[in-house]
Order: C-alpha cells, then structure tokens, then sequence
C-alpha cells in the first residue's frame, strides 16, 4: 500500500511541475494554448498565471519534502499537507474556473491521500 501511495504522490508531483512549468517559463508558447488563451488574454493575465505558478511551485516543494526528508513521520506529514492542499486547490479550480481540473488535479490528488492515510 505504500508503495502505491508513494507512485501516486509521485505522479501528483509530476503534474505539478508540469503545471508550473505551464504557468511560468512555457506561459507564452504551451501554456497559453494548454489554457486555451488569445494572445491578446494571455498577456492581461500572465502576471497573475506567473503567480499561481509560484504557488504551485509550493505544492510542489512539499511534496518533494515528503519523498526526500530524513525522518519518515516528517516526511509524511509534508506528503499529507502537500496533497490536501492540492486536493482543495483542485476543488477551487475545478469550480471556479474549469471543471476538469477535478479530474486532472483533484482526483489525484485525493487518491493519493487516501492512500497513504491507509498505508
């Protein structure tokens, strides 16, 4: 069960480099046709799609804490932290502004966390 817990965390993690990524340096090329943005509308909000990016980035930290720290307890408890966070943040997303961030940011996120509560 930990295992799986852990490959789920990790993809979790993987789709929020990738959205960093997406929100920051590839904004103006894959990011503003991933989020499906006229070049006219990707330049109002980039600065706020920058920030959110670095937000992400946070999400990202805390679950990369969870694999990398020393003390197994700690290390758990940024992998729930980071994980309920994105499960919330996907909720937000997914009912504020696209409702498929519920499948591609929430459900995994859940997921994960129900899994390594269990293991």
């Amino acid at each position: 069960m930990l295992l799986l817990a852990q490959i789920v965390t990790g993809v979790v993690l993987l789709i929020h480099v990738y959205i960093v990524l997406l929100e920051t340096v590839l904004f103006n090329s894959r990011g503003r046709r991933v989020f499906g943005l006229s070049k006219e509308h990707a330049a109002i909000v980039r600065p706020a799609m920058s920030n959110q990016g670095c937000y992400n980035g946070f999400l990202v930290a805390a679950l990369a804490v969870g694999f990398l720290h020393a003390d197994p307890a700690v290390g758990r408890a940024f992998t729930v932290f980071g994980l309920a966070c994105v499960a919330v943040a996907g909720l937000w997303g997914g009912f504020t502004v696209k409702r498929t961030i519920l499948l591609i940011q929430t459900l995994p996120a859940v997921i994960a966390l129900a899994l390594t509560l269990a293991a």
